[in-house]
């Protein structure tokens, strides 16, 4: 069963990103451990393959000042990792369902359902996290400071898990001390359980964010495939 406290909440509330460029009013909150996911989906987004952006992952130049828990119960041992044009982190996927409304996310759905998001689409609303893949990120502290190393709202992540790459969004925070969350549409997209209560992915989940990048509108998937794309053709040739 999953799990989160009020102190997390309130600490995820406290905190935003500091260089996000579009309206922050709430933060996403962590789920305890989930169960093994179902198979990924076979489609590939972009033409780099999953295989190719892991090489460039398998060891880590921690830049972040500890380590984080991937859930409430868990010890700290995620740590933040720098290449160049991107960080990265490897951690399970815990699913978020914060944001609109809708007969997938909402209070009958998830227990801890928010009807807010810490960034919102250009017009104004929170998130839709049923049909937006979206990331949560740690929100800044001591451990790490997210705006400071150029992960803002609206940036692309390349998630990768079972050799499937999925382009989503930085679109919500989460608690100082907790790592790996992302929407329930990028869930079904990587084939993960996208249940808000009892899906996700317990490990295996790769997240690569590419600094300083700005998905316009932060509501279009196919904007941030293409952006996505791009960079990581960038990224495979600059590390």
């Amino acid at each position: 069963m999953r799990s989160r406290t009020l102190s997390l909440a309130a600490a995820a509330g406290a905190a935003l990103l500091a260089t996000a460029a579009l309206p922050a009013n709430a933060s996403g909150l962590a789920r305890g451990s989930a169960p093994r996911a179902t198979g990924p989906a076979s489609t590939q987004e972009g033409s780099v393959s999953a295989a190719d952006l892991l090489a460039k992952v398998t060891s880590c130049s921690q830049i972040s000042n500890g380590k984080y828990r991937t859930d409430d119960e868990t010890s700290a041992t995620v740590p933040v990792c720098g290449k160049n044009g991107a960080v990265f982190w490897k951690a399970d996927m815990d699913v978020d369902c914060d944001g609109q409304r809708t007969s997938k996310c909402s209070e009958s759905t998830d227990p801890w359902y928010q009807d807010d998001t810490a960034f919102h689409q250009s017009d104004g609303k929170p998130l839709r996290a049923d049909t937006l893949p979206y990331v949560v990120v740690p929100s800044s502290s001591s451990i790490w400071n997210c705006g400071s190393a150029g992960i803002k709202g609206g940036g692309v992540v390349a998630v990768i898990y079972q050799n499937k790459v999925e382009y989503a969004v930085v679109g919500d925070t989460g608690p100082t001390k907790i790592i790996g969350e992302a929407s329930y549409a990028t869930a079904k997209a990587l084939g993960i359980d996208p249940d808000p209560e009892n899906g996700g992915a317990d490990s295996g989940v790769t997240y690569i964010l590419f600094k300083n990048s700005q998905v316009s509108p932060i509501e279009s998937h196919s904007a941030a495939v293409t952006l996505g794309d791009r960079l990581a053709q960038t990224f495979l040739r600059d590390n």
